[in-house]
């Protein structure tokens, strides 16, 4: 830990020296020129982004020749789905992969009380630089996180992570868009959970892809292969004069209940003390009710549960005797302190002894994410959930509760273990996670999936991904099949939106969108591609598909709830109407009549 606390700080140092060398800070641009510059510095706390000016040729000799001096420190960012980079890397490279508007992605924890699983690091400066509109600053953490609690909610140790808010890119500098495929819903559902409490979610729980991928897209389905690429473009509700939004929708191939593989299912359950609170423990035994039903004759489940130590309670069972799995579930008590690495690695023993060819196996984690025994730090438990992904065991993380709740190792473990992670917080969201889910959870279309646009310099010039920021994969990587990427279950659907801005009277080709994939089975890689142009669009946001509409009220929501630097000029307001408008486009979806409400109750609570 004193490693990467040493890095961070050093990374940090060489930042600020090379802030100290601008001529000034940029007021809120559409160029937004920091991306050329390749250096972040921080803005007002409530923003949470960087805004610069160009570095003149001087000062980036100077700020080079700095970082010389420092590059005999290790010092490395992570980025999803490629390893770790140096963080001594050339403008160039900083220029085209970190992209986001932090220094470097911050554990942070809900309340004054938090020992996250990552050190909380909090670095001040006694400089003061210019608001985003040029108006006087404030002195400033080179925290990118905080530790205050969102309206004074009670969550005294959930935790969450920062990862920074996706700027414009100039597609002079950058023409390419990667990222990998991301099918996870818990963000929405964590921060569905405090609006309902009455307080606004914390910042940092909020992933803007996460939102949208909770929502069905309707979108039409492959005829022949895994995926079906969508796209969809019309101007932006929010985004101000002369942009747009383009929506890319990934739709995975739809495999029935009757038609998915057997599975061998190992469930290694969290009945620590904390699994008491809110009676989680309970919640966790009625879903698992609901999953047994589900079961086939031929499918088998494993039951292993860890408080202050890991146990077997049931060993592989078939699905035809569910009485006996339906009364090992029902006996289970809250006991003790949380031994996580324990419970996992009892339940990967179990599951290596059920593989086969053609048929699933896979571990499935429910817990709130607090691990205080044995091996608590998250790298040892990491190392040991990717080495069994590596041999065919996938991970899927379930969470529960809230309160004391850590977000980012459940998120963690399932990017890592090559699984998805949800968030249960009541029996009709368990009926969706264990019932309506089930096969797109259990049964894997596309493994190491990754998307890359290809926008067009000549017709767009510039473009801004909403979200996928712990997502990225450096350009240079798409076609690199060793890099980790996302794991696609079947009938998923994968979207992304994109706010672009077009060359005046520009026409052609917008951009190209690719996806390559592998094959689960066969092992074969796949790409396909589709192009979009600007006579595809839709002039008129209104008579956009009712989905896509959705899917901007869904985005701008989610980046006001997490003070994106783009988002401050909407409201909640701004996008109840449309949420209200969208309610009554698709009356028939449950999922859309709850969000409309869910934007009214959050501008009722309000930011204090």
């Amino acid at each position: 830990m004193t490693g990467n606390y040493e890095s961070e700080l050093n990374e940090q140092l060489i930042q600020r020296a090379l802030a100290e060398e601008l001529d000034s800070v940029a007021p809120r641009s559409d160029l937004w020129p920091a991306v050329q510059a390749g250096v972040q510095l921080p803005a007002p706390k409530s923003q949470r982004h960087w805004v610069v000016r160009p570095l003149g040729t001087a000062a980036v000799l100077g700020a080079l020749a700095l970082v010389a001096l420092l590059v005999s420190v290790p010092m490395v960012t992570k980025f999803s789905g490629s390893g770790y980079s140096s963080a001594s890397q050339t403008l160039e490279d900083t220029r085209r992969y970190q992209r986001g508007p932090v220094l470097s992605p911050t554990a942070t924890a809900a309340g004054p009380q938090a020992s996250s699983v990552e050190t909380l690091r909090s670095f001040s400066s006694g400089s003061r630089i210019a608001g985003p509109h040029g108006s006087p600053g404030e002195a400033l953490p080179y925290a990118t996180g905080g530790s205050a609690t969102v309206n004074d909610a009670p969550y005294d140790a959930t935790f969450f992570k920062h990862y920074g808010v996706n700027p414009f890119i100039d597609t002079e500098e950058d023409h390419l868009s990667t990222f990998a495929m991301d099918v996870d819903t818990a963000s929405y559902t964590v921060a569905r959970r405090f609006v309902r409490d009455g307080h606004l979610p914390n910042p940092d729980s909020v992933r803007v892809e996460e939102f949208i991928n909770y929502f069905a897209q309707e979108y039409e389905p492959p005829v022949e292969g895994a995926f079906a690429i969508n796209i969809e473009a019309a101007p932006s509700p929010f985004g101000g004069e002369r942009h747009w939004l383009m929506r890319v929708g990934l739709q995975g191939k739809v495999i029935t209940a009757a038609e998915r593989k057997d599975a061998s299912l190992v469930f290694v359950i969290d009945v620590s003390g904390s699994m008491a609170r809110q009676n989680r423990l309970e919640l966790v035994k009625k879903a698992l009710g609901l999953l047994v039903e589900e079961l086939r004759p031929t499918d088998d489940v494993g039951l292993v549960v860890y408080g202050s130590r890991g146990r077997v309670v049931l060993e592989p069972t078939s699905g035809e005797n569910k009485e006996a799995i339906l009364a090992a579930i029902s006996k289970l008590q809250p006991e003790g302190s949380t031994n996580a690495e324990e419970g996992l690695r009892l339940g990967y023993k179990m599951a290596s002894q059920l593989v086969e060819p053609g048929r699933i196996t896979r571990l499935i984690l429910l817990s709130d994410g607090v691990a205080n025994v044995g091996r608590t730090g998250s790298d040892s438990i990491l190392k040991e959930v990717r080495r069994y992904a590596d041999d065919d065991i996938p991970l899927s993380t379930i969470g529960f509760g809230m309160g004391n709740y850590n977000d980012v190792l459940m998120e963690q473990l399932a990017n890592d273990g090559d699984g998805n992670y949800a968030y249960v917080d009541t029996l009709s969201q368990a009926r969706r996670v264990f019932v309506e889910n089930l096969t797109g959870m259990l049964q894997v279309i596309a493994k190491d999936a990754k998307v890359q646009v290809d926008f067009d310099p000549n017709v767009v010039s510039r473009y801004r991904l909403l979200g996928y920021e712990n997502r990225r994969i450096a350009d240079r990587d798409f076609r690199n099949d060793s890099v980790d990427a996302g794991e696609v279950g079947a009938g998923h659907t994968v979207t992304a939106l994109y706010e672009i801005k077009f060359h005046e009277g520009a026409q052609g080709r917008i951009a190209t969108v690719s996806l390559r994939y592998q094959d689960p089975d066969t092992g074969e890689v796949q790409e396909i591609s589709r192009e979009f142009h600007r006579s595809e669009l839709t002039t008129v946001f209104e008579q956009a598909s009712p989905r896509f509409q959705l899917n901007a009220a869904v985005a701008e929501y989610a980046e006001i709830l997490r003070e994106s630097y783009w988002a401050q000029d909407s409201s909640l307001e701004q996008v109840k109407v449309l949420a209200q408008r969208v309610k009554g486009l698709l009356a028939g979806d449950p999922d859309v009549a709850e969000f409309a409400g869910l934007v009214d109750r959050a501008e009722r609570i309000g930011p204090d």
